[in-house]
């Protein structure tokens, strides 16, 4: 195998890969981090900044189910809150700005709806971690934005065959479940 950043990056993650914890959720974005800092001429790396692809996939491990994925995202791209059913996932920023608000789900007698909790602006070098069942949204504020996006498991199962990604839609001004 060849020596990069990408490829340390993988067999780091591998070697200490593991059930949920908090160690492997620090290990993993220390990784990331590291990741970021690579150099920009390694071939993957130039590839990417080159072609800008809207969604890359950069490794599947075959024994553990972690996805590593790139993506090049352009100014005001708003992806609308939703959650990550039982996956777990870290974004890495390599180059732009993506804001990211985090929302709490409140049910009561009136139904489900989403009470915004904050907004952080990720930059680069930067990394954002959401566990299962944490809820967000995204929005490219710069003029494009290249990040990694590292997943516990392939989350287009987890959305399209096992249903169990939630979106919302905003209703009156309100955040509520998507399809209802």
């Amino acid at each position: 195998m060849q020596d990069s950043s990408l490829h340390r990056f993988i067999s780091s993650v591998r070697a200490g890969w593991g059930p949920l914890s908090t160690s492997l959720v620090e290990d993993c974005q220390a990784q990331l981090a590291q990741l970021l800092e690579a150099d920009p001429a390694e071939p993957w790396l130039a590839a990417l900044r080159q072609n800008k692809p809207v969604n890359e996939e950069l490794y599947r491990d075959p024994d553990h189910g972690f996805v590593l994925l790139a993506h090049t995202e352009n100014e005001g791209l708003y992806r609308p809150p939703h959650d990550h059913g039982r996956g777990w996932v870290i974004y890495a920023m390599q180059h732009g700005e993506i804001e990211m608000g985090t929302y709490g789900r409140v049910e009561d007698a009136d139904g489900i709806r989403l009470v915004k909790r904050n907004t952080t602006l990720v930059r680069l070098g930067q990394v954002q971690v959401y566990l299962p069942g944490d809820i967000h949204d995204t929005r490219c504020v710069s003029k494009s934005a290249l990040l990694f996006r590292f997943t516990d498991r392939d989350l287009r199962v987890e959305d399209r065959q096992e249903h169990r990604v939630t979106r919302y839609q905003a209703r009156n001004g309100v955040w509520t479940l998507a399809g209802q």
